[in-house]
């Protein structure tokens, strides 16, 4: 198989992206023009479609690398990600406290804080 156009890895992206995301979170990556353009061909084009990990396990990964690094505007999105991709609640409340446990309380605090809203507005 040769190389793969740009167009190619966009569309195979996007389409990877709303496998764990939905269609509001897809309009804001594509809203952030050239940046999003490489969000979607580079992440979820190249890495979320290597054959390594399963989509539930680089969500995992990436709910904990998000709390360790304290990046609360991406937590929400991701933790969504997480659930549609099958983890559980109760595994994410998990990750979380084991990230706490390297990374510090006050990022784990702000997570868990995110999910207990994320799944009462799941009605979970």
């Amino acid at each position: 198989m040769g190389p793969m156009s740009d167009g190619e890895r966009y569309e195979r992206g996007r389409a990877r992206f709303l496998e764990v995301h939905d269609e509001k979170a897809l309009r804001a990556v594509e809203g952030l023009g050239d940046l999003g353009r490489s969000i979607l061909e580079f992440v979820y084009g190249d890495i979320y479609l290597r054959p390594g990990l399963s989509l539930r396990d680089r969500e995992l990964a990436a709910v904990a690398t998000l709390v360790a690094l304290g990046r609360s505007s991406q937590i929400p999105q991701h933790l969504r990600g997480a659930l549609k991709t099958g983890v559980t609640p109760d595994e994410l409340r998990e990750v979380i406290l084991q990230t706490a446990a390297i990374a510090g309380f006050p990022p784990a605090m702000n997570a868990m804080s995110t999910l207990k809203t994320i799944l009462a507005e799941r009605g979970a």
